[in-house]
């Protein structure tokens, strides 16, 4: 998978929170996109994965922009902001509705993630009362069990336990492996020299 952004710029209120941004994303490659609060690092995740329409410019998936030739990029994992979920469900059964859609990922599959991740996939506990690092876990989950070519991750590795870190580090570099293109972010230094092979800094809506 091949992604590319184009001149890209995105106002908001009349200010701009990106602005001709370019940059190119290949499969077999991990992307830190790093820079401070307010750089704009999750309105150019979010314009990737077609959440929102630029201003000018255009994202490139694959030859078809986004937005216009195509919603969204296809084979696409998202953690962007904060996961919610259906508060009266399960674990389990919220991961189970989320695979309704498509249909292309069992339960078998869902309870491998859920234990990989140390979540009791039979709890019957709801999704409403998991703690921060659960919920976590859940949309991590989400985002990788339907084998994606395309990963975009906000601050994956947050509210996780080490052991829950250690397992995302290796997942991520093994999707490496396999070609998938991975694009993530995270405050900790430690987590983008671990995985990332090329990093992308912003700094109030700019590429430097």
């Amino acid at each position: 998978m091949k992604i590319e952004v184009e001149n890209l710029t995105k106002q908001l209120g009349g200010r701009a929170v990106l602005c001709e941004v370019n940059c190119q994303f290949e499969g077999g490659v991990i992307y830190g996109i790093v820079g401070h609060n307010g750089s704009g690092k999750t309105m150019l995740m979010r314009a990737i994965a077609g959440l929102i329409r630029p201003t000018a410019g255009r994202v490139v998936a694959d030859g078809s922009v986004v937005g216009k030739d195509i919603s969204f990029p296809k084979e696409m994992g998202l953690l962007i902001e904060k996961p919610e979920f259906l508060g009266y469900l399960s674990g389990l059964d919220n991961l189970k509705r989320l695979a309704e859609i498509r249909g292309i990922v069992s339960e078998e599959e869902i309870r491998r993630y859920m234990s990989m991740f140390a979540l009791d996939a039979d709890s019957r506990q709801k999704a409403r009362k998991y703690s921060l690092g659960m919920k976590q876990k859940l949309g991590i989950i989400q985002a990788l069990m339907e084998a994606p070519r395309l990963l975009i991750l906000e601050e994956p590795f947050n509210a996780l336990d080490q052991d829950s870190v250690e397992i995302l580090r290796g997942l991520l570099l093994q999707y490496k492996k396999e070609g998938r293109l991975i694009i993530l972010t995270s405050h900790h230094p430690e987590d983008i020299k671990s995985v990332c092979d090329v990093t992308i800094r912003l700094e109030e809506g700019r590429r430097v």
